[in-house]
């Protein structure tokens, strides 16, 4: 093999490290990676019924250090620190497309887009999800308010809150971050066109 051709596999062989690398560290426009130790494979729901019927979640627990090497700092922020994005700015504000929203931290499917609807609020709003048992509530009372906390029962990540004054048919408005969900969409039919929700409406 000639010198010149050693050296072009080289650059090449380098060449491709280099993408690989930067892709594994580079963010999304929502500032979140997408490490390896985050990939969910299809069709996982984390998730199982009893005989009774009721659901049981498989619980994720990983250490402070290990979620600040799989989230970007912002995810980390908003899933670990509790933290909330700048009303307006969210990436899925204003999806419409059809689809499951799932815990951008571990995966679990949390909201189907037909219980998605425009509040005005500035984030991502659902007026139910997909399984009650993959969301849990506790009172927050932080900030001199007293509001209801809703996270991932899975991972335990911070979503946002729930208000009573959403539409029907539950009245509720889970009020959620754009950063800690992932949008999973459906393939649509070309020569299918979605009706539109009178709830975007509102």
């Amino acid at each position: 093999m000639k010198p010149s051709t050693y050296w072009i596999t080289g650059t090449v062989v380098v060449g491709v490290l280099a993408v690989c690398v930067v892709a594994s560290k580079d963010a999304d426009s929502r500032g979140r990676r997408t490490p390896a130790l985050a990939a969910v494979m299809p069709g996982q729901s984390f998730s199982h019924r009893d005989a009774k019927g009721n659901i049981t979640v498989e619980k994720l627990e990983r250490s402070e250090e290990e979620w600040k090497q799989i989230l970007s700092a912002r995810q980390y922020h908003i899933l670990r620190e509790k933290g909330t994005e700048r009303a307006g700015s969210g990436a899925l504000l204003h999806n419409k497309d059809v689809g499951t929203y799932k815990c951008s931290g571990c995966g679990l499917a949390l909201f189907k887009s037909d219980g998605k609807f425009e509040s005005g609020c500035g984030w991502p709003s659902f007026f139910e999800p997909l399984e009650g048992a993959h969301i849990t509530e506790t009172t927050d009372r932080t900030h001199g308010m007293v509001r209801t906390e809703i996270t991932c029962s899975r991972c335990g990540g911070h979503l946002g809150h729930v208000f009573n004054d959403g539409p029907a048919p539950t009245g509720l408005r889970y009020c959620v971050n754009s950063v800690s969900i992932d949008f999973d969409g459906e393939a649509a039919d070309a020569d299918e066109k979605p009706a539109d929700d009178p709830r975007d409406d509102r």
